[in-house]
């Protein structure tokens, strides 16, 4: 590799190691909000403001005003996008934030599982042997004092919504991004506003409007980062970095709200994280061939 080559993927590596350390912050700052504001209003304020700050690109690029083609799964695409984020609000608000991202990082194992059956691909024994091993640190976490509690369910529950939006983007490859953001907000805005009329509203003060809006730019900015990094470096460079989502919302976690996670529950993360980047590592492998 020359020196561009290497300075570009020093860039993407710190562009990545920057991205996951805004989502962490975000996701704080959202558990911080869900403590007040019900999961509807914290979805219309971010994805509203994300609207509000690409609007001006999304009219230029037209995405916005002309049908695209396949209309019902981009329709498809975004409702699983705002009901990923809705349940992930309902989450934090009822799990510690370390946790819930555990169980987020469980998406590839889901993506990888379903990806057969939904994108007809061919998955070798070697990525099964690691999707088993995946769901059985899934298992561990969830089950970590010999009693199932009914809370856990909902981000896992969150995670399989994740992997089908995943599943959804790729088969969607070669959209023009403009079309997908657009779509994807739009439709975030739609359900927050649902949900808002069937849940309590609550007028932020002015303090909680800056965080509110700073939600919705920390997502933005967070996203902008990572798809920046992927364009500078391999994403066999960077990708394995969104892993350290984990430790940074384990120490944000601690010092804001004094959560603690219990060793087993730790293993089942580890054992989450090592399955995912061995498909991630072993897909790389095969698209080099």
């Amino acid at each position: 590799m020359d020196d561009l080559g290497n300075r570009n993927t020093a860039r993407g590596v710190l562009l990545m190691i920057l991205g996951v350390l805004l989502f962490a912050a975000n996701d704080t700052l959202g558990k911080w909000l869900a403590a007040t504001y019900a999961a509807g209003q914290l979805l219309l304020f971010r994805s509203t403001v994300g609207f509000l700050v690409l609007l001006p690109g999304l009219w230029r690029s037209g995405a916005l005003r002309r049908l695209p083609a396949r209309p019902g799964l981009h329709l498809l695409r975004a409702g699983l996008a705002a009901a990923e984020s809705t349940i992930f609000f309902v989450s934090i608000a009822l799990l510690p934030l370390a946790e819930v991202i555990t169980f987020y990082m469980a998406s590839p194992i889901f993506v990888t599982a379903l990806s057969p059956f939904l994108l007809g691909e061919r998955v070798g024994w070697r990525r099964w042997t690691a999707v088993s091993i995946g769901f059985c640190g899934v298992i561990l976490a969830v089950d970590p004092q010999g009693h199932l509690s009914p809370a856990v369910l909902v981000p896992i529950a969150g995670s399989f919504a994740y992997s089908l939006f995943l599943i959804a983007t790729r088969r969607l490859a070669g959209t023009p991004a403009p079309t997908l953001l657009g779509w994807q907000f739009l439709v975030a805005m739609l359900l927050g506003l649902v949900l808002v009329g069937k849940q309590e509203w609550i007028t932020p003060g002015p303090l909680d409007f800056a965080m509110l809006v700073v939600l919705g730019l920390g997502s933005l900015a967070g996203n902008a980062c990572v798809t920046h990094s992927l364009r500078l470096a391999p994403a066999s460079a960077v990708m394995p970095l969104h892993y350290t989502l984990i430790p940074w919302g384990m120490l944000f976690g601690y010092l804001f709200f004094g959560e603690v996670l219990t060793p087993l529950t730790l293993l089942g993360g580890a054992i989450i994280v090592g399955a995912g980047l061995f498909i991630f590592w072993r897909e790389q492998a095969l698209r080099r061939r």
